[in-house]
């Protein structure tokens, strides 16, 4: 053999023993990180829990109707004063109410109508809102609304617009309380633990 062909075939055999270790040292490492990522968590997605309401938004729709509209209106606020006076009775706060302008319909004066006269020319709509924390008192009002029936006080159905609302406003004391959760439940992994971003 030639000396130029010995040291060509040297230096072939040095680049060749080089090019495989350092594949070899390069597929190594990458198992080793792709292990690693098998004892990592990544914690992503919605989570759902139930909790209990913590404030309660109730209205009350009373109407009242007369062919007379001082007396129309003289009714309307004897059973706002009526209405107040059972939930303070229940234990509701006269901070916790509220009330609306009513809404008066004088039904002579629609344009519409079936031709029949009506029998109270003045028709009017009042709401009584509670808005409170106290979830439970309110609750136990609601199911004793019908004393109030009984003394007189015409109740509107629950339409679309008056229903009753729950809320629940601590949703970032939730929200800290789950993140410390999963971070306790992920701080027992023996991998790396991802923190939320």
């Amino acid at each position: 053999m030639n000396p130029t062909n010995k040291a060509n075939a040297l230096i072939l055999g040095i680049s060749i023993f080089l090019g495989l270790t350092s594949l070899g040292y390069l597929l190594g490492r990458a198992a080793i990180d792709f292990k690693e990522y098998e004892r990592s968590v990544s914690v992503k997605g919605l989570s759902e829990r139930e909790l209990p309401a913590d404030v309660v938004i109730w209205p009350i729709v009373f109407t009242e109707s007369n062919n007379d509209l001082s007396a129309l209106y003289n009714s309307i606020e004897a059973g706002k004063k009526s209405i107040e006076a059972f939930l303070i009775s229940k234990g509701i706060a006269v901070a916790e109410i509220s009330h609306s302008l009513p809404s008066i319909t004088d039904k002579s004066a629609q344009e519409y109508s079936d031709g029949q006269k009506a029998e109270f020319r003045y028709v009017a709509i009042q709401t009584v809102t509670v808005y409170s924390s106290n979830v439970a008192i309110v609750r136990k009002a609601m199911t004793e609304l019908s004393e109030l029936g009984k003394r007189g006080i015409a109740f509107k159905g629950e339409d679309f617009q008056n229903q009753t609302e729950y809320l629940f406003t601590d949703l970032n004391k939730i929200k800290g309380s789950e993140f410390n959760n999963t971070r306790n439940c992920l701080s027992g992994w023996n991998g790396n633990v991802i923190p939320f971003r």
